[in-house]
């Protein structure tokens, strides 16, 4: 039992001490039909974080295991701290500009997140915005892919991201999200104003209710024969045309 180099915490001591420290994880891998004392005190301590808690065969534990001994539990931990929403929308404030952050619905690929905040620091976007469940958190592959980016962007994680995009409307934001049915394409869209940019998962896009909740969609125009771009790709382009109409570059 011992805390791995991969901000993966594994036995069921040691994840219950890190939940105590009120350590950042992610989710914890509990072995299907586990139900010692210690594994339910486990979940229990989780629910009252709101911890995700992924129930998976103990072959699973087995492969991802690094220490050989993990007692039917591990946990995946943050490899950095999050931030709240109210701290990304106070460093626009701070900077005395018009917020600009991203709503990431559902981006499970590591690479993909990696490589969006990458672009987000680039472009000066203030934050992003994931939410808890069904979506991948700041691992160390994050952080590697992210090319040293994962220091400066302000990542929140949210319960709920439609009550999150109410909030953001109250503050004055727009929330245009990306979309293959969008009614305009990206670069005849408005993005001089407060925004936030809603970039769907890799397979699904946004979801539902979540592309109901958008002010406008905007869609990339494409003439190629695949049929659409990977998310961080997607994203890329976005951020770089609010970055070129909020900085007056090229003819509007």
């Amino acid at each position: 039992m011992k805390e791995v180099a991969n901000n993966q915490v594994e036995g069921r001591n040691p994840v219950i001490e890190a939940l105590k420290s009120h350590r950042e994880i992610d989710k914890i891998l509990v072995a299907k039909g586990a139900k010692e004392g210690s594994i339910q005190k486990i979940i229990a301590m989780a629910k009252d974080r709101g911890i995700l808690v992924q129930y998976v065969e103990r072959q699973k534990l087995n492969e991802v295991s690094e220490s050989d001994n993990h007692q039917g539990v591990i946990a995946i931990a943050a490899a950095y701290k999050y931030s709240d929403l109210e701290d990304i929308l106070e460093t626009a404030k701070a900077r005395g500009e018009k917020p600009f952050v991203l709503l990431l619905d559902e981006i499970t690929d590591p690479h993909n997140l990696g490589s969006i905040m990458r672009t987000a620091d680039a472009v000066g976007a203030h934050g992003i915005i994931i939410p808890k469940r069904r979506s991948v958190g700041l691992t160390a592959t994050v952080a590697k892919t992210s090319a040293g980016a994962i220091e400066y962007v302000p990542v929140a994680k949210v319960s709920n991201i439609a009550q999150t995009i109410d909030k953001l409307k109250e503050e004055g934001l727009w929330i245009a999200g990306a979309d293959l049915g969008g009614e305009s394409q990206h670069f005849d869209a408005d993005f001089t104003s407060a925004i936030a940019l809603v970039i769907g998962s890799e397979g699904k896009g946004i979801s539902r209710l979540i592309r109901e909740k958008c002010d406008f969609l905007v869609t990339i125009p494409m003439v190629g024969k695949v049929a659409s771009l990977n998310a961080s790709v997607a994203a890329a382009t976005l951020m770089y045309e609010v970055f070129r109409q909020r900085n007056n570059y090229g003819c509007k």
